[in-house]
């Protein structure tokens, strides 16, 4: 048998992924978002987030069924958000995504609760 890539990518070393906005200002806003989500998206592909356009659909960038997983386990685990695991082709741009994300996430904490690593 010869094993064959399925694009799934092995899990990063702690402190590899690009740190949630706003952990060290409590501030989560759709900006905010955005940038994490080229960040993420630029490890996927392996260019600089910065060469991410925020309004090409996240199929152009060849993200896959796996990799759409992966994101949708990467937002819950660093913004406690519970999301639909198809999130991400719901709103299949960084933009649409990020705008999205800081809608629930304000909707979450209404009160201003601290958000993951502010306590």
């Amino acid at each position: 048998m010869v094993p064959h890539s399925t694009g799934a990518q092995l899990p990063e070393p702690a402190g590899a992924r690009p740190q949630a906005p706003g952990r060290a200002r409590g501030r989560f806003g759709e900006r905010e978002f955005a940038d994490w989500l080229a960040a993420r998206l630029g490890e996927f592909l392996q260019r600089p987030a910065h060469g991410i356009d925020p309004r090409t659909p996240f199929a152009e960038y060849g993200l896959d069924s796996v990799a759409a997983l992966s994101l949708y386990g990467d937002i819950e685990e660093e913004f406690a958000l519970y999301l639909e695991p198809t999130v991400a082709w719901d709103h299949p741009t960084v933009e649409a995504l990020a705008r999205h994300l800081a809608q629930e996430y304000a909707a979450a904490r209404p009160d201003g609760a601290p958000g993951p690593g502010e306590v």
